[in-house]
């Protein structure tokens, strides 16, 4: 069956809409802990203080967003989910957001120091991931970082609170694909959730 395209009308949010009353309770009140929470701190103290970093699938911005302003960086948000966004807004006053699927943002018409998207790429279809990582090439400034989470292994599953099908390029095509747009792999790695990482940057590595 042939995937959904990338110009596709469908449900910008990838179903979370409809469940947002349940995320919420389950993930959005919670401030710097849970899940990734000290993955993602690593990362943002990685980036000078003040960088500009935009959080793509940002939720409701605890507890993740959270951390990357915590860390002092200048942060923006994305999210498809009129409800998550909302609670981001009430969560993070100080802190832009677009209500705006990741594959068709405009990404507020500027470049970022580094981009997150956390719980994000596995969601699209595999030519909408394909787009989204060209288009993250395109809004990083040189040396910039680029932090996701996918399985390494390609794989298809049923979203466990959505139901809807997620899928994973898997750690050799998700390489071929940073590759192939200017960015290099400098580490992979797993949180105590057991989400797998690929963390990037904006040319070459320094030997």
């Amino acid at each position: 069956m042939e995937e959904p395209s990338f110009n596709t009308l469908m449900d910008r949010s990838n179903g979370y809409e409809g469940v947002a009353v349940e995320f919420l309770a389950r993930r959005g009140r919670g401030r710097s802990t849970g899940v990734g929470v000290n993955v993602v701190r690593n990362w943002a103290r990685t980036l000078p203080h003040g960088a500009s970093v935009i959080d793509l699938g940002c939720g409701p911005g605890f507890p993740i967003t959270e951390v990357l302003v915590a860390e002092g960086l200048n942060v923006y948000g994305v999210d498809a989910a009129p409800s998550f966004v909302e609670a981001f807004r009430r969560n993070l006053p100080n802190t832009p957001v677009d209500c705006e699927a990741a594959q068709d943002s405009r990404f507020f018409d500027r470049t970022f120091d580094g981009v997150l998207a956390w719980g994000l790429m596995f969601l699209l279809s595999s030519e909408d991931q394909r787009r989204l990582i060209q288009r993250i090439a395109g809004i990083l400034v040189p040396t910039g970082r680029l932090l996701f989470t996918s399985p390494a292994e390609p794989l298809v599953w049923n979203d466990a609170m959505t139901g809807l099908e997620s899928r994973s390029l898997g750690a050799e095509e998700y390489r071929r694909q940073l590759s192939a747009v200017g960015l290099s792999i400098s580490r992979e790695y797993e949180d105590e959730g057991r989400n797998h990482y690929f963390d990037a940057l904006k040319g070459e590595f320094p030997k």
